[in-house]
């Protein structure tokens, strides 16, 4: 295998690994995406800080890469001999680092999709969270409201006497027996049929 090919294979891997990293955060970006709709009841999220350096990460790695293969080419380009020798051992130390970097840049794009994930979970949790609290709230207020309607509804019966109250059950067809309380919320139940 010749320098040129080394150089290639190493340059293809740290593409590869690359395009890799890059998929892995896409598909964490996904997940986040699709778990996403409570959002608008969620506090706001700033993602654009840590995508910018992910980014910034990944055009370093490029530029670095770039840096390299040309330095290499040029160095290639211009020996002979014994210089072309030594120039074949520092190609190993460049494919090792191509390598290495290759590998940082795996790692950084896999935390960050980890970090994706973890976020898209959190915020999952705080919107069934939230929509919990405000199911919650919901009955409450029904309950309150109901038992405001039944308080309205008791009012007009509250004065009269019992001797009032068993005349209206008697208007009405309906038993005047029971204590005050009892003939109050038989008028209450008749008049919300």
């Amino acid at each position: 295998m010749t320098s040129t090919e080394s150089y290639t294979a190493a340059a293809s891997q740290a593409r590869q690994a690359t395009e890799k990293s890059v998929e892995v955060w896409k598909q964490g970006a996904k997940t986040l995406t699709d778990r996403v709709d409570f959002v608008s009841s969620l506090p706001t999220l700033n993602m654009v800080e840590p995508v910018e350096r992910y980014f910034e990460y990944v055009q370093k790695s490029v530029d670095l890469n770039r840096d390299l293969a040309t330095r290499w080419a040029e160095l290639v380009t211009s020996m002979t001999g014994s210089l072309r020798e030594s120039a074949e051992k520092v190609s190993s130390v460049v494919k090792e680092q191509t390598e290495s970097a290759a590998d940082a840049v795996a790692d950084i794009a896999t935390a960050q999709a980890k970090k994706g994930e973890e976020v898209a979970q959190d915020q999952a949790e705080l919107a069934e969270k939230a929509e919990k609290e405000q199911a919650r709230l919901a009955k409450q207020a029904e309950r309150a409201a109901a038992k405001e309607a039944h308080a309205k509804a008791r009012e007009p019966y509250e004065e009269l006497t019992k001797a009032e109250l068993s005349d209206q059950l008697a208007e009405r067809g309906l038993p005047k027996s029971g204590t005050v309380e009892e003939l109050i919320e038989r008028l209450v139940s008749a008049d919300s049929e």
